[in-house]
């Protein structure tokens, strides 16, 4: 039978006879072999190279170049079996029929790279490029076998053809799928899997031809005389299309390992350039980080100390000024504690926007941490600097809105000059911070320029906190005073208060208000005002001879001090080393400080009275009690300040406000004892009034407590009729204690105006 042009089994002419004197040559069978499994490792290379390639025009090229790697590859395995076919008739090959079948070989590699060239394929895909791989090469044999020219006639044995078949498309898939799976991966497990996946396929391949070729029947007529096989120039003729074939392979994989080299250290330079510029980002956004203020965005202090260092280095070669200003925002700590950190970020950001927007373009503008900023300025004359810090404030107090409220903040401002202020920007930020805080000291709000005043005050107050330092911790130079408290109803002292001084060795006696705001600014008031407590409790233990048992003594505390939950135990153990009773002591607090945190206050306050001590608020009249929190506080005493009395009796205003005092203090069942007294017709006045104690230079300045035993047991000797103490007794006094007197009873050595104003700016807190 004939199907496309070829004659098969069992249909043979009755004149013909089956030729059977054909064989094979071992060593082009073997040659044949070596070049189909050269055109198989081929192609699984080039495979690989295609799954690598990201440029669509390279892909294309090794596509091609695979496919011609394959189809020559199997042609020209087909063509050198071929040659290996000898026969005892006379053959030659039709070379257009030839040149067919590379076509067809050449169709068939380009569906394989094309296939090949997909990242995964579904069964059906494999499945079907299979099929039309297997289809194309067995065309190609067969278009080969027909190419022979001889006496003979081909037949096929229809099994066999269609084995052949069956093995062409099996190693097509095969082919396929060990393509895919060995395009991934490296080293030499992986080379040596594609050596057997080559020699594999190459079996296939040649199988295939080989099955086509037993699948071959020869037939010639009964009466054609054979001759002896054939041996002409086959063996030369195979092996120069091997060696062709084999120099067309070795140079596409040459070419394949030398772009995957290359591919290699491309892929790696590329890393190194993503690394290089990950380096770049990382460097620019540490730079970030290092120089700059992550939530306002300005300049950090880092960033700022760099810029001024080249400005400043400018500005030493061209004679010109810099200013450098400190900003720190009033009361912001206010904003953190009642509306959260969040809110106060949000107001910082506002802030730098504002003080941005206030400078000039050219000037540097930087927050050095918390609510504390900072601007460099290039200036002619001093008075843009004035301009610009005004500019500033005036901006800052715009309306701010922050959850849900309209405030506005105002900020403190000090400024150092360059040249006149220092030469360095170490020395420059320093006294523009001494100006600040000159600024903050002076009621914030404003602006202050360096002076050199400021830095020997400053230099000054550092000496004494580590002198003072020292004298706490070796207990050297630190004394207290008292300042008798009388009792207007028996004439007696009741109470001292105590007042503590310092005897600087070389400053000589400091009074509180030199050393109190050091100790509260550098963390020495608790030490402080547990120095003054055991102190006191320690001479009230010593008094106790005739007259003096019974003697109350007041210590003042400090604002700071009663927010330490620790000052309880510290009373009670001063009083349980001094063995003295609880009713003897008296604490003094400011209305301020208690006013600070009234409901840790209140808290705090009785457990203090729980001990036994009395407690006294100072000062009254001058902060901003509530008469609603005032009933809820423990006390046992009101003192009126000073203030409320200097002017008595000429002030009718201040006479009706002590008296509203004693009469409200009254209400409440508290005594009052009123300070500065000074002259016996404020001391008629308070007495006329109601008032329980007064104190004052009327009776004594503060002394220590060994020089005011005469005092006391004088007062206590007897209450003279009339006007009570008369001038001639508190003369007496006053003699017997401090030596000649004045007509107010002071000594001339004395300066009465000292404790005045320690005691009216709040500058004995602790004692």
């Amino acid at each position: 039978m004939d199907w496309l042009g070829l004659h098969f089994l069992p249909s043979v002419p009755a004149d013909a006879r089956m030729l059977l004197e054909c064989s094979h040559n071992p060593l082009l069978i073997v040659l044949a072999y070596l070049v189909a499994c050269s055109a198989s490792f081929a192609t699984l290379d080039i495979a690989e190279r295609v799954g690598h390639v990201d440029n669509r025009r390279a892909r294309i090229r090794w596509r091609a170049l695979g496919a011609l790697c394959l189809a020559v590859g199997i042609w020209a395995m087909h063509f050198i079996s071929m040659l290996s076919f000898q026969t005892p008739l006379e053959m030659h090959y039709d070379l257009p029929v030839t040149i067919a079948s590379l076509g067809i070989a050449l169709i068939s590699g380009m569906v394989a790279m094309e296939a090949l060239s997909h990242p995964h394929l579904r069964a059906a895909q494999y499945l079907f490029a299979s099929l039309c791989i297997g289809l194309g090469i067995t065309a190609m044999h067969y278009v080969g076998m027909s190419a022979m020219r001889s006496s003979a006639t081909h037949y096929y044995e229809p099994v066999r053809f269609a084995a052949s078949i069956i093995i062409a498309v099996a190693s097509s898939l095969a082919a396929l799928v060990l393509a895919i799976h060995l395009r991934q991966g490296s080293g030499m497990f992986h080379q040596l899997l594609k050596y057997g996946a080559s020699l594999v396929l190459g079996a296939g391949i040649v199988s295939t031809h080989f099955m086509g070729m037993w699948a071959l029947h020869l037939m010639v007529p009964a009466d054609l005389p054979l001759q002896g096989p054939s041996t002409d120039n086959s063996l030369h003729l195979s092996l120069t299309i091997a060696l062709i074939v084999l120099l067309i392979i070795a140079g596409s994989v040459s070419a394949a390992l030398a772009d995957k080299k290359l591919q290699a250290k491309e892929r790696d330079l590329r890393r190194v350039n993503a690394l290089l510029s990950q380096l770049d980002q990382a460097r620019v956004s540490l730079q970030q980080v290092a120089h700059y203020d992550a939530l306002t965005n300005l300049i950090n202090r880092r960033g700022f100390n760099q810029i001024f260092a080249e400005r400043l280095m400018e500005r030493k070669l061209t004679e010109g000024m810099l200013a450098v200003m400190f900003l720190d925002i009033d009361h912001f700590k206010r904003i953190n504690d009642s509306l959260g950190h969040d809110a106060g970020d949000e107001l910082l950001k506002v802030i730098a926007e504002r003080i941005r927007s206030a400078t000039r373009a050219h000037d540097v503008v930087a927050r050095f941490g918390g609510d504390e900023f900072c601007i460099l300025i290039a200036l002619h004359n001093t008075d843009e600097a004035q301009h610009l810090a005004q500019r500033v404030m005036q901006k800052m107090k715009e309306p701010i809105a922050l959850s849900g409220r309209r405030m506005v903040m105002t900020t403190s401002i000090g400024i150092s000059l360059y040249p006149q202020d220092g030469d360095t920007s170490e020395e420059l930020l320093k006294h523009a911070d001494l100006a600040l805080y000159q600024s903050k000291g002076h009621g914030r709000n404003s602006i202050h320029f360096f002076s050199a005043n400021l830095k020997t005050k400053a230099s000054l107050e550092l000496h004494l906190e580590e002198e003072l330092r020292a004298a706490l911790r070796e207990e050297n130079g630190l004394q207290l005073y008292y300042q008798p408290i009388v009792d207007l109803r028996t004439g007696h002292v009741a109470k001292f208060e105590a007042l503590v001084r310092w005897e600087h060795p070389i400053h000589g006696l400091l009074t509180p208000d030199r050393f109190i705001g050091i100790a509260e600014n550098n963390g020495l008031i608790a030490e402080l005002d547990n120095w003054v407590l055991r102190r006191a409790c320690r001479d009230l233990g010593l008094l106790t001879e005739p007259g003096f048992e019974k003697l109350v003594i007041a210590v003042n505390c400090s604002a700071l001090n009663l927010a330490r939950d620790e000052l309880v135990d510290e009373v009670s153990s001063a009083l349980r080393e001094a063995n003295v009773a609880p009713h003897r002591l008296e604490l003094e607090v400011t209305e301020n400080a208690l006013m600070g945190n009234i409901s840790n206050t209140i808290l705090l306050l009785q457990e203090i009275r729980a001990l036994g001590v009395g407690l006294s608020i100072d000062d009254f009249g001058t902060g901003y009690s509530s008469l609603a929190y005032l009933k809820r506080l423990p006390l046992d005493t009101v003192k009126i300040d000073r203030s409320f009395i200097i002017d008595i009796p000429k002030s009718p205003q201040d006479m009706e406000i002590v008296q509203a005092i004693i009469l409200m203090a009254h209400t409440l069942h508290l005594k009052v004892v009123t300070e500065g007294v000074e002259t016996p017709a404020q001391l008629e006045f308070l007495s006329q009034y109601g008032c329980d104690y007064v104190q004052g230079y009327l009776f004594s300045k503060p002394a220590p407590l060994s020089n005011l035993r005469p005092l006391v047991q004088q007062l206590n000797l007897s209450r003279p009729a009339g006007l009570w103490p008369s001038t001639t007794m508190l003369e007496a006094v006053n003699l017997a204690v401090q030596g000649p007197v004045n007509p107010l009873g002071l000594t001339d050595s004395s300066d009465p105006h000292t404790d005045r104003f320690t005691k009216a700016s709040r500058a004995e807190p602790a004692g």
